[in-house]
């Protein structure tokens, strides 16, 4: 095999690097098209993100990854080694296991999100449309994505988040268990509030509402999350109905004041109320913390969980890398052996066939003859049989008379059918 992955990632190359080879998917189309017509690669998958593009591909027997790095300097355009400083190259078995790390998280910005996993399997299908996968990649893939299954369940990769928008929704869950039935009121629309909505939205949350300063930003993300949209100065209208506050509006001055908060626990008979403030400086007044029924976390104490979920991934990786050792080994090992096996195969296959002719035209010359039909049946079975088992049969013969039980063994496991077990009357 002659598998490599040549690519750029985020560890080797600034963001306008990564953005000069950044593939969209009818782009990568158009580039597997190219890369077979000029006959470089057997097989190809193109991998981009907004992390990294990597190219996996096993190349044709007169190619080496140099071509691959000449062919992608011309396809963007580029000045001959322009990219050489940025890319990485890994050849068969540490390619294998670069694309288990990266599909498993353990080569993102963010260790072990899973994210890359769903970008991996839409390149792999991608790939399959464009009849760039045969044999080697489509048993390379399968055995990837079984390899981040195994990582994933027998790992705490995955289930620690290291965000802070993510970890205050993790809270919230924790707090309330199902969020189906609450009602979240999120102070900003800038970029941690979207993601905050977008979290609580995978977690099913019953009502969103989305507070800000500029009322169109707010609508825009209410409507792109399925929420409702306020402005900041509408909040005493809309405060008692939330169960969940999750502030991060960037603004100089505290937004919400115990006093408005104690007015809406009135309203809400003191059912409580669950609060986080992700903004520097303040959202929340600290004081609305000293309030019974109210449960406030500040971004230190998201840090304090962010630090301590980081630290239980960085153990987990190493027991996914271990996985990873062995998977790929694996998957070489059997790659090996079917590349051994296979010519072995053919070539069996082909003096069965030849085996098959010969009975099969001396029988339809017995036909013309006029010979019985259950006569000409009868012999071509015979006819056939002897011939096919006489080579092992021989074989076997022999490696009795020398005592070769390694042998006899075995022809036992590939020759003799299994039994199977017959029910008793």
């Amino acid at each position: 095999m002659n598998l490599i992955t040549l690519g750029v990632n985020h560890e080797t190359a600034p963001v306008d690097i990564r953005e000069t080879v950044s593939f969209t998917t009818e782009r990568a189309q158009v580039a597997i098209n190219e890369l077979k017509s000029q006959s470089l690669i057997a097989e190809c998958i193109i991998l981009s993100t907004c992390n990294r593009t990597e190219i996996y591909c096993i190349l044709k027997e007169d190619k080496t990854h140099q071509h691959i790095q000449d062919w992608l300097h011309a396809f963007f355009e580029l000045e001959l080694s322009a990219l050489t400083p940025y890319l990485y190259l890994h050849h068969n078995l540490d390619a294998v296991k670069h694309i288990m790390r990266v599909s498993s998280g353990l080569n993102s910005l963010v260790l072990g999100e899973p994210q890359i996993f769903g970008q991996i399997k839409d390149a792999y299908n991608a790939a399959r449309k464009a009849n760039s996968i045969n044999r080697t990649l489509e048993n390379l893939f399968q055995h990837i994505f079984k390899t981040v299954k195994q990582v994933r369940t027998d790992t705490a990769i995955g289930s620690s988040p290291v965000s802070v928008a993510f970890s205050a929704v993790a809270l919230s869950k924790q707090f309330f268990g199902d969020l189906s039935k609450q009602t979240a009121l999120l102070l900003g629309a800038g970029e941690t509030i979207e993601l905050v909505a977008r979290h609580l939205t995978e977690a099913k949350i019953g009502n969103l509402t989305i507070a800000n300063r500029t009322f169109e930003r707010a609508h825009n993300l209410a409507e792109s999350v399925g929420g409702y949209a306020i402005q900041l100065d509408e909040i005493d209208s809309h405060l008692h109905e939330a169960d969940i506050v999750i502030g991060s509006t960037g603004s100089p001055n505290v937004i919400l004041k115990k006093e408005q908060v104690v007015q809406a626990l009135k309203k809400r008979r003191n059912t409580p109320m669950f609060m986080v403030d992700i903004a520097v400086p303040r959202d929340i007044e600290s004081s609305i913390g000293q309030l019974e029924n109210v449960y406030l976390y500040t971004v230190d104490d998201l840090q304090e969980i962010i630090e301590s979920n980081k630290a239980s991934r960085q153990t987990a990786a190493l027991e996914a890398e271990e996985i990873i050792e062995l998977q790929a080994n694996n998957f070489m090992a059997q790659l090996k052996a079917t590349q051994q096996v296979n010519p072995l195969i053919k070539v069996y296959r082909q003096q069965a066939m030849v085996l098959k002719k010969e009975a099969l035209d001396h029988a339809l010359h017995q036909l013309e003859q006029n010979v019985n039909p259950e006569e000409i049946i009868k012999l071509l079975a015979n006819q056939l049989t002897n011939k096919l088992i006489h080579t092992p049969t021989s074989s076997l013969h022999q490696a009795g008379i020398e005592g070769n039980k390694t042998l006899i063994k075995c022809a036992k496991n590939i020759l003799i059918c299994p039994q199977k077990n017959k029910p008793h009357h």
